[in-house]
């Protein structure tokens, strides 16, 4: 035959006291209250979110102490109280769906005595310290979308393969403009530099290509008169 199991337990309900108030009991034998050893005290405060109305977004919220440790909800007016908690130093959060909010610490003493600060993952150290009651302030919306990304000329014009083909032409355009090509000692050095980019003798000289570029329009044109000079005439029969 099955023999019951009879033993002690420990549990937590919750019960809505007053205004959707959350009051945390621990439970003994047969789910009666049982006495709780030392004090205990309540957590208190308002979430606040600008420009918007507590009725729209409260329904959603909760809050949670030490994670889901202790339970509490928000009263229509955006404020909130979880009662039976004993001294120690907890992490007070409030979720919603649709604002976010920082952490704030809430230490209790033995005593009763609140202190709040907000709470720094990276810089512990940092001790900022909040007012109590707590005022807890919306930092903005949730955001569970990415922004798809529109297109612009500059997007295009940084364009890795874009900016390859479009600075050798501006520097071929603009180099003749902007240098002194009639200055000999000039031309030379550009020549020179321009050779040292070419050790391949297969390959065309880059100086006599630069010389044709700078002086090519001039040589033409001599080039064009003298060979109508030293045309040969044509005989006639």
């Amino acid at each position: 035959s099955l023999m019951p199991y009879y033993g002690t337990y420990q549990a937590k309900q919750y019960y809505l006291h007053g205004d959707k108030q959350v009051v945390d009991l621990p439970l003994g034998n047969a789910g009666v209250p049982a006495q709780s050893n030392g004090d205990r005290f309540k957590i208190e405060g308002r979430a606040i979110v600008p420009g918007i109305k507590p009725q729209d977004w409260v329904s959603s919220a909760r809050v949670l102490v030490e994670g889901e440790e202790y339970v509490g909800f928000m009263r229509t007016d955006g404020s909130f109280a979880v009662n039976d908690i004993p001294p120690g130093s907890y992490v007070v959060e409030i979720i919603s769906p649709s604002f976010r909010f920082e952490p704030v610490r809430v230490d209790i003493t033995s005593k009763g005595k609140m202190r709040a600060r907000l709470v720094n993952y990276i810089k512990t150290s940092e001790v900022i310290r909040q007012p109590y009651p707590l005022q807890i302030r919306a930092s903005g919306p949730h955001s569970y979308f990415m922004k798809r990304e529109t297109w612009g000329w500059t997007d295009f014009l940084m364009n890795p393969m874009v900016m390859m083909m479009v600075l050798p032409l501006l520097i071929i355009v603009l180099l003749p403009k902007v240098v002194n090509t009639n200055d000999p000692e000039m031309r030379k050095e550009m020549e020179q530099s321009m050779n040292m980019l070419n050790p391949n003798p297969e390959l065309p000289d880059v100086s006599e290509l630069m010389t044709k570029l700078f002086s090519g329009s001039k040589g033409s044109s001599k080039a064009g008169g003298s060979s109508k000079g030293t045309r040969p005439a044509v005989k006639r029969r």
